[in-house]
């Protein structure tokens, strides 16, 4: 079935029957790295399965190359909401930014075509939502216990672990809040897997005595890269704190945060995670860890951890499917999921974000269509989350405004690629100085080969990930790769001017001029609601 047909077909049944047109429940996570999701296979598959995110992918199309065009959380949210490129919507860093919120999005083009609109959940772009009929969101990065929120009536206080309370929102929003002779568009957005990474009272002891499996890179050193990874600020080893990040109690400032952080617990659910925490801690100071064994000390916990809370996001999943078939609506209804960006669980010695490097630059994009997408479809096509303001149109049969930068998915999931379909993609990250101290660099990836541009170092990177693929070997002054340098060089040109990014930009953009390196910026930023 062509994606033409089956808009007419909606076109058909919204004329003689009503509006008959999907609905669409987008659940969408923070930091969501494929390697973490099973039906991506991967290291983490066989200890740590999400059962209900692989049943998207069973039912539906599993998207083995979706990037993002900016490793940043609240940058990635905006290229979603509009379908353009951060230098087009504005919201380029995370620093001292709130999203224009009058500009065309998404949401408000749905609800003009009679399409009702709720987001619920984190939102994390610094002004209030609009486009929705309803909104309940974290304020800020929001916490994991006990957690604030903010709707039109104000702002108030949830007892409860996060993902279960914005999931119980959800869930009554389906059963009871909308109006049932509409169609919607449900849009459930996760604070977790976000550092600190901290599990659901449920979910403190799971993987208790399992190794988990260490990335190969662990102890990348960096020798095959060019400064830009030899001076980020985000390892394992120097930048993950022992309070915040790793749960060890200190007089530091570290331990500090751990404690206000604590605070918002109830004496119960504190009770819980020191009953989980404390002898395993008392154990690794005992041993007084140090070098690669500290390393390995602390991979696992914060890997346990990570995966704790997407047991919690699986298990959202999981409800959510289940309400829908409840009340009837599964099989009219587009279910998605997706994540802000990838992640780094110790791949290259890090965690965060915000590099090109393929951890970080690919998404997990799982969607269940019934009757559209076959089910364990897979798909290699280079898609991003530019398209998936278009894709939500084109579900609903809205015309895509010529000014949106992405492409439909719908063709792909209904299995007709476009003859036409793109053949690059366009990345650019923007926030330096800034945490985790990612140089500023923009590149162009072709589904083999990555150029990169550290344009404020004056370094250039290609990687060939056919021959290559974990990034280790900058190709970019290898004699061999000069024809593939000269044709990603044009790529590049094309793409700038294809989405319209201006010529001197790397030179006049930048985060705000604040004046800090790593842990001093750290201390004075710091809100207790988990880091950038």
């Amino acid at each position: 079935m062509s994606g033409k047909w089956v808009v007419w077909g909606w076109m058909v049944a919204g004329a003689c029957f009503g509006d008959a047109r999907p609905n669409m429940v987008f659940v969408f996570s923070d930091d969501h790295a494929t390697q973490a999701i099973s039906a991506y296979g991967g290291r983490f598959a066989d200890v740590a399965p999400t059962p209900n995110l692989d049943r998207i992918a069973e039912r539906g199309m599993r998207f083995n190359r979706c990037m993002v065009g900016n490793s940043i959380c609240g940058p990635s949210r905006a290229t979603i909401l509009t379908g353009k490129h951060s230098h087009l919507n504005g919201f380029m860093t995370n620093e001292n930014t709130a999203f224009d919120g009058t500009q065309q999005t998404f949401p408000k083009l749905l609800q003009k075509s009679g399409y009702q609109t709720a987001l619920i959940g984190k939102w994390h772009l610094g002004s209030a939502p609009t486009g929705f009929d309803h909104w309940d969101i974290l304020p800020g990065q929001g916490f994991y216990y006990n957690p604030d929120f903010i709707n039109a009536g104000g702002q108030y206080r949830e007892m409860g672990y996060v993902t279960e309370i914005v999931t119980r929102k959800a869930t009554a929003w389906l059963e009871e809040g909308r109006d049932k002779g509409k169609p919607f568009i449900l849009m459930v957005q996760h604070k977790a897997p976000h550092r600190e990474w901290s599990p659901a009272p449920k979910y403190l002891n799971a993987f208790d005595g399992v190794a988990m499996p260490e990335p190969d890179t662990l102890f990348d050193d960096y020798r095959g890269r060019g400064t830009a990874a030899r001076e980020q600020d985000q390892t394992i080893a120097k930048t993950m704190e022992l309070g915040k990040d790793l749960k060890i109690e200190q007089d530091d400032f570290s331990g500090q945060l751990a404690a206000r952080i604590h605070k918002r617990m109830t004496s119960e659910q504190l009770m819980a995670w020191n009953a989980a925490y404390q002898l395993e801690n008392q154990a690794f100071l005992k041993a007084n860890l140090s070098g690669k064994e500290l390393v390995r000390w602390k991979y696992q916990r914060y890997v346990k951890d990570y995966l704790r809370c997407i047991k919690s996001v699986d298990e959202s999943v999981g409800e959510l499917w289940n309400t829908l078939a409840k009340e009837g609506l599964l099989e009219n209804t587009v279910f998605i999921y997706s994540s802000d960006q990838g992640f780094y669980l110790g791949e290259h010695g890090w965690f965060d974000k915000r590099f090109m490097y393929d951890e970080s630059h690919r998404t997990p994009l799982l969607v269940s269509w019934p009757g559209v997408t076959p089910p364990g479809a897979v798909n290699s096509d280079l898609v991003s989350n530019l398209d998936f303001a278009e894709t939500f149109l084109g579900i609903a049969g809205v015309e895509v405004p010529s000014d949106m930068q992405g492409a439909s998915l719908v063709p792909l999931l209904s299995g007709q690629k476009p003859a036409a379909w793109r053949d690059s993609l366009y990345y650019h990250y923007y926030e330096f100085p800034g945490w985790h101290m990612v140089h500023r660099h923009e590149g162009v990836y072709d589904g083999r080969y990555k150029l990169m541009n550290f344009y404020d170092l004056g370094e250039w990177e290609l990687y060939d990930l056919l021959a290559d693929p974990k990034e280790m070997v900058n190709q970019y002054a290898n004699p061999e790769y000069a024809a593939a340098v000269k044709r990603m060089h044009q790529k590049l040109s094309t793409v700038r001017k294809q989405y319209d990014v201006p010529a001197n930009q790397p030179q006049d953009v930048s985060a705000p001029t604040m004046r800090y390196h790593s842990s001093s910026f750290r201390k004075q930023a710091e809100e207790g609601h988990g880091t950038k």
